[in-house]
């Protein structure tokens, strides 16, 4: 296929991604909403991934998602691959309980080599359960309480319990305490809510990550939900009903019920934070570089060291911020020139950040 015809079939997909993750079209009007859409958003990076769940929206700020959280409104937990995402309380159980048994098989060489037999780890969840109740602690808090059970919970032996913890659905985030992040008891945190039998709660993801991501691939989804190429194998076959299907570059993808969506004639510009559902949701990432720019991108490595910048559904470089009382630094190292629209488009990309901060944008250096 000529070059040209594949950066079409590129365009094609970014721009699909773009308006089905929600970052082109109509926004959201509720934190809650971004969440429940994407279904996980990974978190990490928690100031990262508020930011994410913030250039979704139609308006919104650092300080009330924070709010949400502390009030437990999204929830922060070990639910896939295994890494922290944001979810929403009506959905932790069952993705837990479809999730998680692939999780802990994952991570078995893991727990052997710490010892952490089901002994350990039942006696670690008591404990856990026993001082969390009615109260919130930090994980060091917790370490310091396994001490006193006789538990060796230093170092990644203490991670990992608490990882275990979150995935038998006893532990979930708490609220912050200052800047320090706290578990709570999921049974507090989160009223006892629908369930799903595997199969059913198999279904409603493969069709909320297609529907929210695609034109996505079936490794793409075997990727980003840590779940077994036959279970995503199935789960398609389940929810074929509710998805659409077409081989765009040689490649099978899948996606929701929407139609595809046209270029715009204005350029786009993203200041995507670092593991930002639009890059990190997939295996195959292809779409989203130009072919000539991935070999600069091995010349100049730093360009893409934190958060990236994305033009038209495509990352020309990276970016980081200088955050100061009142203000806040935007320093951009592309990997392409910008036309005089395309340099519009990111300054008002940045400017929409310092107001999601509440510290305006006083400085865009742009570097490439």
């Amino acid at each position: 296929m000529s070059t040209g015809t594949r950066n079409r079939d590129s365009s094609r997909i970014c721009y699909q991604r773009l308006s089905n993750q929600r970052l082109t079209g109509a926004p959201f009007e509720n934190i809650e909403d971004v969440v429940r859409w994407l279904t996980a958003v990974q978190s990490q990076d928690y100031a990262g991934a508020k930011w994410a769940i913030g250039q979704r929206l139609k308006e919104t700020s650092d300080d009330k998602i924070d709010e949400l959280f502390n009030e437990g409104k999204i929830l922060r937990t070990h639910v896939m691959r295994p890494t922290w995402h944001f979810v929403m309380p009506e959905d932790i159980r069952w993705m837990l309980k479809l999730t998680a048994p692939r999780i802990n098989a994952v991570s078995a060489y893991y727990f052997r080599k710490m010892k952490l037999d089901q002994a350990v780890l039942a006696r670690s969840n008591a404990a856990i359960s026993k001082a969390l109740r009615g109260k919130h602690l930090t994980r060091e808090e917790l370490g310091q309480v396994l001490g006193r059970a006789k538990i060796d919970a230093k170092g990644l032996r203490l991670i990992y319990l608490m990882i275990r913890a979150e995935l038998d659905a006893v532990i979930c985030s708490g609220p912050l305490r200052g800047k320090q992040f706290t578990y709570a008891l999921l049974d507090e945190r989160v009223p006892k809510c629908r369930t799903l039998k595997r199969d059913e709660a198999l279904a409603e993801l493969t069709i909320r990550y297609f529907t929210s991501h695609g034109p996505a691939l079936l490794r793409d989804f075997v990727w980003w939900s840590g779940l077994t190429i036959t279970d995503a194998k199935a789960g398609v076959e389940m929810a074929r009903r509710e998805l659409n299907h077409d081989v765009i570059d040689g490649k099978p993808y899948w996606f929701g019920a929407s139609g595809m969506v046209n270029k715009t004639r204005s350029p786009i510009a993203h200041l995507l934070p670092n593991y930002d559902e639009y890059l990190i949701a997939y295996k195959d990432r292809d779409a989203s570089f130009d072919p000539t720019l991935k070999q600069k991108i091995g010349e100049r490595d730093n360009a893409l060291a934190n958060h990236i910048v994305v033009l038209n559904g495509q990352v020309i470089g990276g970016w980081r911020r200088i955050i100061k009382k009142n203000e806040t630094e935007i320093h951009a190292t592309l990997l392409v020139g910008l036309s005089k629209s395309e340099h519009l488009a990111l300054k008002q990309a940045a400017e929409r950040y310092g107001r999601f901060l509440k510290r305006p944008v006083t400085r865009l250096n742009i570097t490439s």
